[in-house]
This record gives C-alpha cells, structure tokens and sequence, in this order.
C-alpha cells in the first residue's frame, strides 16, 4: 500500500486530502507544519509528499531544500500545493518536484494526479 504525506496548516485540506486517499487505499502520514514533516519524514519513509508552500513556524519551500539535502529524502517525489501561482519559479530547480496544484485545487484532478505518479513508481 503506497504512503502518502500531506502538510498543511489547513486541517480542512489536511481531512479532505486523508479521507480521499485512505479511501483509495493509501497509508496517509499528515503534518501540519514544516518542522512536523521533516520531524516524521524519515520514519514515515513516505512513497509522495503533498506539500504546502505558505505554513507558520517553516514553509514549504524551505521543508523541501532540506528534502533535497538528504540522500534518503531527495528522491521523493512532490506535489506542491498552494494558493500562490507565482512560487512555482522558486522550485524549478527542484528535481523532486512532479506537479503543482493550485488552490482552490479539485480533489478530483489532484486524486487522478496521485493515481497516476503512484502507479508509475
């Protein structure tokens, strides 16, 4: 069963994106800060992150430089989830990143992305 991570200081976000991926069958670790996900990250030993950019205490691209700075986290591969369309130029260089999703995001679309990536692992 595929492990997926999800940070994001919105628990609405958090809930939704859990139900729809325990419901598919998925393992799902949540994280509602930057601090938390890369605390949890190498135990959960996740197969996708789904990750937040705009979060408190350490935002997501900041969690992600540290993802790509560990031989045992930079090869997973991450959504970006986030209400500002602009902060995809920030992570071009990012060789981990696989989509951007922009909020308000479709569950529908972001489910068929997370199917599609998990399937291709």
């Amino acid at each position: 069963m595929p492990k997926v991570m999800v940070v994001d200081d919105e628990n609405d976000v958090v809930e939704l994106i859990k139900f729809m991926l325990e419901k598919d069958g998925h393992e799902v670790v949540t994280a509602s800060n930057g601090i938390q996900a890369l605390e949890k990250v190498a135990a959960a030993n996740p197969d996708l992150i789904i990750l937040d950019i705009m979060m408190p205490e350490m935002d997501g691209y900041t969690v992600n430089t540290h993802l790509l700075e560990k031989d045992d986290t930079r090869n997973i591969p991450v959504i970006i989830l986030t209400a500002k369309g602009q902060m995809r130029d920030l992570f071009a260089l990012g060789s981990n990143i696989v989509a951007f999703m922009e909020k308000p995001f479709d569950p529908k679309g972001l489910r068929d992305k997370i199917r599609d990536l998990l399937t291709k692992t």
